[in-house]
């Protein structure tokens, strides 16, 4: 069992993050936040797909501004994103976000800095100091040569102890590089410095299978070692995707478990029937059960019926059908064209009344 590192607890409205709280699944929406309809539209698709927090970009006062009918219907936590200017992060606080994120170096001297932790600590809202690679403090990246695991965790405390010299404290920190192993080692130092909760995160991380396997490693080795409390999977494609991976990442690790887990082989000579599409009609018909079930879909007799059998639903395919299994037992052989309806009608029964609406 993975034993967690202790930290401080702080809280993101109703969420508690840290002291061994449940670790929670973030994203950020790519919409214009100054376009109220789709960024609500999104916020709802990434609640739906399992999102509990989501950030959103802050670059002007319109998109300040907007923040206030989005935190009215939002089905989630909000995050303001701010960079350069203080007096947005102060807007964002009057519009009632729940959470912020600023770099350090890019928000201004103590005094901005100071205007900003007063009003986060009058309305109970955290800061998340967020150190990218790219954003380390000028005076420390010259001294480190370059933004190096050494230099985002001088530059992550020296800010966390800005805040905490002006009494604030409600601080989560992250420290995201685009080199994964940087990554993992800035976590590590920081875990072994400091007691805030960390959020953890590759950023930059790519496309799809580039940037779920350098996360999958990066997130997944600290999560292992017991760091980490809220996590974010940052890829170039649609956020509701790197809800997908981030729960993988988490079920992998046997410390979350939400939706379906699809176990299926990668298919050789011996395949008889089109797993291929099989497989793309029971991920997509089991897309909204939040239950976590185990659903083996496998293309023939060798391994087949062996995972079929240990799963909550099976399919083991032959030359034009399958056998359908129900929690270790055999239901049925069903003709290949009927195999995907059939498991997805067995799913339903199993998870009525578990599905996201």
């Amino acid at each position: 069992m993975i034993q967690r590192r202790p930290t401080r607890t702080i809280h993101v409205g109703p969420l508690a993050i840290g002291g061994g709280s449940p670790i929670v699944v973030q994203s950020m929406t790519n919409t214009d936040t100054r376009d109220v309809a789709a960024t609500l539209a999104q916020i709802e698709r990434l609640a739906l797909a399992g999102c509990e927090i989501v950030r959103l970009a802050v670059p002007d006062e319109e998109a300040a501004r907007a923040l206030e009918p989005i935190r009215e219907r939002s089905p989630l936590p909000l995050i303001a994103d701010i960079h350069f200017d203080h007096r947005l992060a102060l807007m964002a606080l009057d519009r009632g976000v729940d959470g912020l994120r600023i770099n350090p170096g890019n928000i201004g001297g103590e005094e901005p800095v100071r205007k900003v932790a007063e009003a986060a600590g009058r309305k109970g809202v955290p800061i998340r100091v967020g150190v990218n690679s790219g954003s380390v403090h000028p005076e420390i990246l010259q001294k480190f040569g370059r933004p190096s695991p050494e230099a985002m965790v001088e530059s992550a405390l020296a800010e966390i102890a800005l805040l905490e010299r002006l009494g604030f404290n409600q601080i989560k920190v992250s420290l995201k590089s685009s080199r994964v192993l940087d990554t993992v080692a800035a976590y590590r130092i920081m875990a072994d410095r400091s007691d805030v909760p960390l959020h953890l995160g590759v950023t930059e991380a790519g496309t799809l299978i580039s940037g779920s396997v350098k996360s999958a490693l990066g997130i997944g080795l600290l999560l292992a070692e017991g760091i980490g409390d809220t996590l974010r999977v940052s890829l170039t494609r649609d956020p509701e995707d790197e809800i997908r991976v981030a729960y993988e990442i988490l079920r992998a690790l046997d410390i979350r478990h939400r939706g379906p887990e699809i176990i299926a082989c990668p298919t050789c000579g011996r395949c008889e029937i089109d797993l291929f599409s099989l497989v793309e009609q029971v991920e997509r018909g089991l897309s909204r059960i939040t239950k976590p079930i185990r659903v083996a879909v496998m293309g023939c007799v060798v391994n087949g019926p062996g995972e079929a059998r240990e799963a909550d639903l099976g399919v083991a395919g032959g030359r034009g059908q399958g056998i359908l299994f129900k929690n270790g037992q055999v239901l049925k052989k069903v003709p290949e064209s009927e195999l995907a309806e059939a498991l997805l009608k067995e799913a339903a029964l199993m998870t009525e009344g578990d599905r996201d609406r």
